[in-house]
């Protein structure tokens, strides 16, 4: 099992200081490179302060000159909103400045919000479309001499300029969830990241089973890597761990509230939640946050994550981003670096 950092600038409210922000995922970054992690990840999102990512190549390229051992991860770009040799050039162009440590994560997005300012119109089924024809696009640019007739992209003969430095590509990775994309990535020889977000266990189970039936449906293609992504805290106490459950939880209701887009939005920030809102929320919860993500003292979460071991997947992505402190961060990345992964050297 490998250990990432999943991690943007992450904003609530307009008293935090964008540039600090920055600042402090820089050195969480650092913490995680200098600590033997495997990857850092880190998003696309557009006019949104809850998570600041506006372009993840350009701080990935930023992260090359401050790390020496960490791949270094999109997770993911949202394909819709790119063109196919746009990416293709720019994600080549990234891997040749970070000499060649980067993996190229790629998903049809989520949020309307986003849908509605970037593409106006666009829908899930449409945006599906756009990244199932967009990835093979992307690696016949590399490839070279490549012309493409296709649904939502045509162009005549074309070769990425520059090509990457790893050949015959970076590694692709599909955020996947239903099975259709769990096939579309496994056919396609990309490797599969799945987050259960805000569920249980069972959920993991049948993200899984998803991807091993799509691996079992084309023997023909060498078994991809398969990421977890899941929200993570490291306590030192039952009473810190109950403390992060509930930071946790706060997040979540803002992510739900982004995701309905019914909120009213000023200056990036959406309308603050009022502790009644989160009390009342149907199904986010400080308990169910307790129980599905991975927090707990250390022997608590070496076991929940030896469990997704033995399910096998090949790489647990902590995911940093929760609302709380830049301090307590830290602390729980320390501590998963210093009691947790040596479980699993």
């Amino acid at each position: 099992m490998k250990f990432s950092l999943f991690i943007h600038m992450e904003r609530v409210s307009a008293e935090d200081e964008q540039k600090q922000l920055y600042d402090e995922m820089i050195a969480l970054c650092r913490i995680a490179d200098e600590g033997g992690m495997h990857a850092i990840w880190t998003g696309e999102h557009h006019g949104m302060n809850f998570t600041i990512a506006p372009n993840p190549l350009l701080n990935l390229v930023d992260l090359a000159r401050r790390t020496r051992n960490v791949r270094l991860g999109t997770g993911t770009v949202i394909a819709p909103f790119w063109h196919p040799i746009r990416l293709a050039g720019e994600a080549a162009m990234a891997d040749i400045i970070m000499d060649g440590r980067l993996d190229l994560g790629i998903a049809r997005g989520a949020y309307t919000f986003e849908y509605e300012r970037m593409m106006p119109g666009l829908d899930a089924w449409n945006a599906g479309g756009r990244m199932r024809e967009l990835i093979p696009a992307v690696r016949n640019l590399w490839a070279g001499d490549y012309a493409h007739d296709g649904q939502y992209w045509q162009f005549p003969n074309t070769t990425s300029s520059p090509k990457p430095l790893q050949q015959p590509g970076p590694p692709i990775w599909v955020a996947a969830r239903d099975p259709n994309s769990h096939d579309f990535a496994v056919s396609n020889g990309c490797n599969v990241q799945v987050t259960p977000l805000h569920l249980g266990d069972e959920e993991v189970v049948s993200l899984m089973e998803r991807f091993n039936a799509a691996c079992a449906a084309h023997p023909e293609v060498a078994r991809p890597k398969i990421m977890v992504l899941r929200h993570a805290y490291v306590a030192d106490s039952e009473a810190d761990a109950q403390l992060a459950a509930e930071e946790i939880n706060r997040f979540y209701c803002y992510f739900g509230a982004w995701f309905k887009n019914e909120r009213p939005v000023s200056q990036g920030l959406i309308q603050e939640l009022t502790t009644e809102e989160i009390a009342a929320h149907p199904f986010y919860s400080a308990a169910a946050m307790r129980k599905n993500q991975i927090i707990g003292e250390p022997d608590e979460v070496i076991g929940r994550i030896k469990s997704y071991e033995a399910l096998g997947y090949d790489e647990f992505s902590f995911w940093i981003d929760t609302g709380m402190s830049f301090a307590r961060k830290k602390a729980s990345l320390e501590r998963l670096i210093r009691d947790v992964m040596p479980a699993f050297a």
